[in-house]
């Protein structure tokens, strides 16, 4: 495994879909967002010396109640299986696995973006209109989504692919130091199995080579089967790691 690479993705993927506040604590980030989405609620670890977070977990444990939120530790496969035992012993549970893909933009051309596909660097309001009504975020939900991608401080290109006028398929790429993080690729339900998904990562790949990227990355749920058969026909055959999220006990 080339770690190198890996922890620089793992940056790359923090910086890409940040948090609304956040603190450092050690060698770990402790990520908050309101209750949504469990990336942005979690403690996070920085980098691949860490051997431990026991003496950790009780100051963690504080500061995720001040927020009235759980307790939640994002585990990165990287580390070393000490860490994961100690959690273990605490009794914190396992759920949602995912996995981190790669692929290399340096050996392929690609073609020009369709007119059918439109790229903004700022979500605007019809994007945000459109991935709130495809994913049928709550209210509440799409107001944090909102301030989520608004408070990414790198360059992000927005994706709308349109059918007779209205948008089937969104997504976004975050650049950061050659690579970009490819984020929220959805294709309305009705329409999945038609290449959508496909004509917009590839026109998202087109911009991101444009702009000097020489790699791309993304996440995702580790048994989402179709997305993952997607990003394999799409070259994103190398995976660098997983993570999964561990939840405090309730007390």
């Amino acid at each position: 495994m080339d770690h190198a690479l890996a922890w620089q993705v793992e940056q790359a993927c923090l910086n890409a879909w940040p948090a609304l506040r956040s603190a450092l604590h050690g060698d770990w980030l402790l990520r908050f967002g309101d209750g949504v989405s469990r990336r942005i609620n979690s403690a996070n670890p920085l980098h691949p010396a860490i051997t431990t977070i026991a003496p950790q977990l009780d100051a963690f444990d504080r500061l995720y109640r001040a927020q009235a939120l759980p307790l939640i530790v994002r585990l990165v496969s990287l580390l070393p299986p000490q860490v994961e035992r100690e959690l273990d012993t605490r009794g914190f549970t396992a759920e949602g696995e995912a996995c981190t893909l790669y692929r290399d933009l340096l050996r392929e051309s690609f073609a020009a973006v369709g007119p059918d596909v439109t790229i903004t660097p700022c979500a605007d309001a019809e994007w945000l209109a459109a991935i709130a009504r495809l994913q049928a975020q709550s209210p509440s939900h799409a107001s944090v989504y909102a301030r989520v991608v608004e408070a990414t401080a790198l360059p992000t290109g927005f994706f709308a692919l349109r059918q007779d006028g209205r948008v089937v398929a969104t997504a976004y790429g975050v650049l950061h130091d050659g690579l970009v993080v490819i984020e929220s690729v959805v294709v309305d339900e009705a329409l999945r199995g038609h290449g959508l998904g496909k004509r917009l990562m590839t026109a998202l790949l087109a911009w991101a080579s444009g702009q000097g990227a020489t790699g791309a990355c993304l996440q995702v749920v580790t048994d989402n089967t179709a997305g993952r058969a997607l990003y394999a026909g799409l070259g994103f055959d190398r995976e660098l790691y997983r993570y999964h999220f561990r939840r405090a006990p309730t007390k």
